[in-house]
C-alpha cells in the first residue's frame, strides 16, 4: 500500500517585537527592553554593567561618571530599538503600557532625588556659612544613595563639608583642653583650624569655633588665663580669621595679669607676683590699672621685705647673729618719731624683757626700731661696802657696781644702724647681806628696780 506523503512542513513565522516598547524597557535601566526581545545574556551583560557605573558614580562622585552613565543609558536605548527593528511589528500596547510605567517610575525618581540633593546642598551651604556645623551635619545626613546615584558630585559636596566640621570639632576640642592652661593643646587647636582654613568656604565655622573659645575667656584662673593671652598675642599672623583673637587678647591681659599678680602675692609668690604686675605696666602703661599694678608691686616689696626681716629675728640668738649681724629694711615700718616708740627687742633679754609692755612689740609689722641686747657686764661702780664671811669671819670690801648692757639701735624702716652704745642700769646697792657662793666677790651688780631698767632704756628708745 502506498503511504500518503508526509505533510509539507510550514516553518513558525519569526517573533515580531515592538521598538518602542524595547526601546522604553531598556531606558529604564537595567536593560528590561531585552527580556522583551528575549536576549536574555543582553540583558544580564547590560545588568552588570549599569550596576558597576552606578558604583562608580556613587563611589567617585565625578562629573565624568554622571557623563558615562548617561551615555551608556542612552546606547542600550538605541541598542534595543535597533535589535527590535530588525523584527519589527506594529504597536504592543501592554507591552508599551509595561515599559512605560518602568520608565515613568525612574525618570521622575531620578529628577526629584536631583532636585532634593540640590535642596540639600543649599541647606548645608547656608548652614556653612552660618558657621553652623550642627546644621551642616544634620542636612547632610538626609542625603542616601538614591542621592548620590542621581546627583554624586552635589551630595559628595556635603560629605566635605561635613568632614571639615568634624575637623573644626577637633579643633575646639584641644581649645576647650587648652583653657585649663594647656598651651600645648592650644596651639593644636589652633594649627587645625589654620589647615581647615586652608580649603574654601570654612571660614565661618572656623570663626565660630574660635569665637566660642574666645568667649570662654576668661578662665577662673587668671595665670591660667595670662598663659592664654600671652600664647595669643605672640601667636605668628596667618592673615586670616585668626589673627582676630589678638585683639581679644590684648583687651583680657591687663584685667587677667592684675589678678593674677594678686593672687600669686597671696600666696606669697612674690617674684612671679612682681613679674606680672611689671608686665601690665610695660606692656599696658596706658591702662587704668596701672596704679594698682604700682601698688601690688609696692606690696611685694613690702612683703618681701617683711619676710626676710621675720626670718633674721627668728635666727636671732645674740649679738652676733640674724638680724644684729645683718640687718634689713621693712619700708612698712613706722617712721621713728619724737617720744616712744614700739621697739623690737632682740638678743639677752634679761633686762629688756622688764621693760614695759607698751615699748615692747613682737610684731615686726608695728616695730619703729630693732634694739639688740648683748650679755650683760660690770659697769660704773656705785658704792664699795665691807662684809664679812659666815664661814670665816674675814671682812671683804664689795663694790656694787651698774649694769652695762652693749645695744645696738636700727632704724627697721631703713636698716640703719642709729646708735652702737652700752647702757648702764641703776640700782640699789649694800643690802645688809647677801648670798654667794665660793666666798664673797669683790664686784657684784646692784639691783635694779623696774623703773631704773626703764630710765636707762629711756633714752634708747626714745627721741
Amino acid at each position: 500500500m502506498t503511504q500518503p506523503p508526509p505533510p509539507a512542513y510550514d516553518p513558525p513565522a519569526p517573533t515580531a517585537y515592538d521598538p518602542v516598547a524595547v526601546a522604553l524597557g531598556n531606558a529604564s535601566l537595567p536593560g528590561v527592553g531585552y527580556l522583551l526581545l528575549g536576549r536574555r545574556a543582553w540583558f544580564w551583560t547590560a545588568a552588570v554593567i549599569t550596576v558597576a557605573l552606578a558604583w562608580t558614580t556613587i563611589a567617585v562622585a565625578e562629573t565624568w561618571c554622571e557623563v558615562l552613565l548617561l551615555l551608556w543609558w542612552a546606547a542600550v536605548v538605541t541598542h534595543g530599538r535597533l535589535l527590535a527593528r530588525r523584527r519589527a511589528a506594529g504597536p504592543r500596547w501592554g507591552q508599551r503600557l509595561l515599559a512605560l510605567a518602568l520608565a515613568a517610575a525612574v525618570f521622575p525618581a531620578a529628577v526629584l532625588l536631583r532636585l532634593d540633593a540640590h535642596g540639600i546642598a543649599e541647606d548645608v551651604t547656608e548652614a556653612r556659612e552660618g558657621g553652623d556645623c550642627e546644621a551642616v551635619t544634620a542636612a547632610q545626613e538626609k542625603v542616601w544613595w538614591g542621592h548620590r546615584l542621581a546627583a554624586a558630585p552635589v551630595a559628595t559636596r556635603g560629605d566635605t563639608a561635613v568632614e571639615a566640621c568634624a575637623r573644626v570639632g577637633r579643633a575646639e576640642e584641644e581649645l576647650t583642653a587648652g583653657l585649663t592652661g594647656d598651651l600645648d593643646a592650644v596651639e593644636w587647636g589652633y594649627q587645625r583650624l589654620a589647615s581647615v582654613l586652608k580649603e574654601p568656604g570654612n571660614e565661618a565655622t572656623v570663626r565660630a569655633a574660635m569665637d566660642r573659645f574666645l568667649e570662654a575667656l576668661p578662665t577662673e584662673d587668671a595665670c591660667e588665663t595670662v598663659a592664654i593671652t600671652d600664647w595669643l598675642r605672640e601667636r605668628k599672623a596667618g592673615r586670616n580669621v585668626l589673627d582676630r583673637s589678638a585683639a581679644t587678647a590684648t583687651r583680657l591681659a591687663p584685667a587677667a595679669l592684675l589678678k593674677c599678680g594678686d593672687t600669686l602675692r597671696g600666696e606669697s609668690a612674690w617674684p612671679q607676683a612682681r613679674t606680672h604686675y611689671e608686665q601690665l605696666l610695660k606692656e599696658y602703661p596706658g591702662d587704668n590699672r596701672a596704679g594698682q599694678a604700682r601698688k601690688g608691686i609696692r606690696q611685694v616689696v613690702l612683703a618681701e621685705e617683711l619676710s626676710q626681716v621675720e626670718g633674721l629675728v627668728r635666727a636671732t640668738n645674740g649679738m652676733s647673729s640674724g638680724y644684729c649681724a645683718d640687718p634689713a629694711r621693712y619700708s612698712g615700718a613706722p617712721a621713728r618719731r619724737k617720744g616712744g616708740n614700739p621697739t623690737l627687742f632682740l638678743g639677752d633679754d634679761t633686762y629688756t624683757g622688764r621693760l614695759p609692755a607698751g615699748w615692747r612689740t613682737t610684731d615686726a609689722r608695728k616695730a619703729a626700731l630693732v634694739v639688740c641686747a648683748g650679755e650683760a657686764d660690770f659697769g660704773s661702780a656705785v658704792q664699795t661696802c665691807p662684809y664679812r664671811a659666815d664661814d670665816t669671819g674675814s671682812i671683804t670690801n664689795v663694790t656694787f657696781r651698774k649694769i652695762k648692757v652693749p645695744v645696738r639701735v636700727f632704724e627697721l624702716r631703713t636698716g640703719k644702724l642709729l646708735s652702737k652704745r652700752t647702757v648702764q642700769i641703776g640700782g640699789s646697792s649694800c643690802p645688809g647681806a647677801f648670798f654667794t657662793y665660793g666666798g664673797v666677790p669683790s664686784n657684784k651688780y646692784v639691783t635694779p628696780s623696774g623703773s631704773d631698767i626703764r630710765d636707762a632704756f629711756s633714752s634708747v628708745v626714745r627721741r
